[in-house]
């Protein structure tokens, strides 16, 4: 999975995008078009537990990545003034949006920091992103035989985006969506909205008026200097800073959890002397298809799987105990995978 941090040019989200990923991007680039990329890997104290029941040769998380996107300037200086088409193109490529509104004093920035301003100011450009290409479609069809369906479509989500509302919040059938995926519309993406505040105002949580603009949107504070600052130090170092700063764990794991709920994901566990190993896979996937996670061989040969869920294995000592119990069960292809399952496919091709 893909996921851009965007923003307007001096949110900080750079910073952000080093705090998470433990890289050295530069700062402070304003208005920069280029992408820095990284990769991280989900804490998971699961895999750490399975692997130490089982002496795991090794250990695998699940993994996400992460977009620098490009930005535009402050939200003062940029309202209605497009989105580059670099940046749309690489927000199009992303499956979520994190989007990092300034709530800190940026000293090369004329305006004070508004981030209610921002997140409105820059939820209209997605908007504009949006309308664009639908109007030009709609122009290209407008005499086409046998596109009446497809006119009242483009038609309905024009109307919606120039009363200023996101195609998020519009309801459309399944046939109507599949439709309209090739526009890969920004205003539909899920967003998370992050709030990059100083550290004096850590303890103050999410700013006043946030919350009634973010909508159903999540919302997520923290600073992204002190967490780059946390991402630098030894690991040995990083629990007692965290506690001096009132904090109980980084923003880097709250804000794996927050993106996973973004993404409606969940993990299915596998394990044995070899490996331990978390799967990401979307919410509501069939173990058929979780089979093809791990090799496609798999879920061409799948003859059933064999689940237990992780607290029961833990609780119970391994695998035989769980076995022995009658908490092993046999699931077939329809079987919808929860989070935790620790599974073991059984497949023949």
């Amino acid at each position: 999975m893909k996921i851009g941090i965007v923003g307007f040019a001096g949110s900080g989200k750079t910073t952000i995008f080093n705090a998470l990923t433990g890289l050295r991007a530069e700062t402070g680039a304003s208005g920069k078009t280029r992408e820095n990329m990284g990769v991280i890997k989900v804490p998971d104290e699961r895999v750490e537990h399975l692997a130490r029941l089982h002496s795991s040769r090794k250990k695998t998380f699940a993994e996400v990545n992460f977009v620098d996107v490009g930005a535009r300037p402050d939200g003062a200086a940029a309202k209605g003034s497009g989105l580059d088409s670099q940046v749309i193109q690489a927000m199009q490529n992303c499956e979520a949006l994190v989007v990092v509104v300034r709530a800190f004093e940026n000293p090369m920035l004329s305006s004070a920091p508004d981030p209610v301003r921002d997140l409105r100011d820059f939820r209209t450009e997605l908007i504009l992103s949006d309308l664009g290409p639908l109007e030009n479609r709609l122009k290209r069809i407008q005499k086409e035989a046998g596109k009446d369906s497809e006119r009242a479509l483009l038609a309905r989500c024009i109307a919606h985006l120039e009363n200023e509302q996101p195609l998020a919040t519009m309801d459309l059938a399944e046939e109507e969506l599949r439709s309209l995926a090739g526009f890969a519309h920004l205003s539909r993406k899920p967003q998370l909205i992050l709030v990059n505040q100083s550290e004096s105002d850590l303890s103050g949580g999410i700013p006043e008026g946030l919350r009634q603009v973010a909508g159903e949107g999540t919302l997520l504070a923290i600073s992204g200097k002190v967490e780059m600052d946390i991402a630098e130090m030894d690991e040995a170092e990083q629990p007692e800073f965290l506690e001096a700063l009132g904090l109980t764990e980084s923003a880097r794991d709250r804000f794996v959890r927050s993106a996973f709920e973004l993404l409606d994901l969940i993990c299915f566990l596998t394990t044995g002397e070899d490996e331990s190993r978390a799967w990401p896979i979307h919410r509501g996937t069939s173990a058929h298809r979780a089979a093809g996670k791990i090799h496609s061989d798999i879920e061409r040969g799948f003859i059933r799987a064999e689940v237990i869920s992780y607290e029961d294995l833990v609780s119970l000592g391994g695998e035989k105990q769980a076995r022995d119990a009658g908490r092993l069960r046999l699931e077939g292809k329809e079987y919808i995978v929860r989070d935790g399952d620790v599974i073991n496919f059984r497949f023949n091709v």
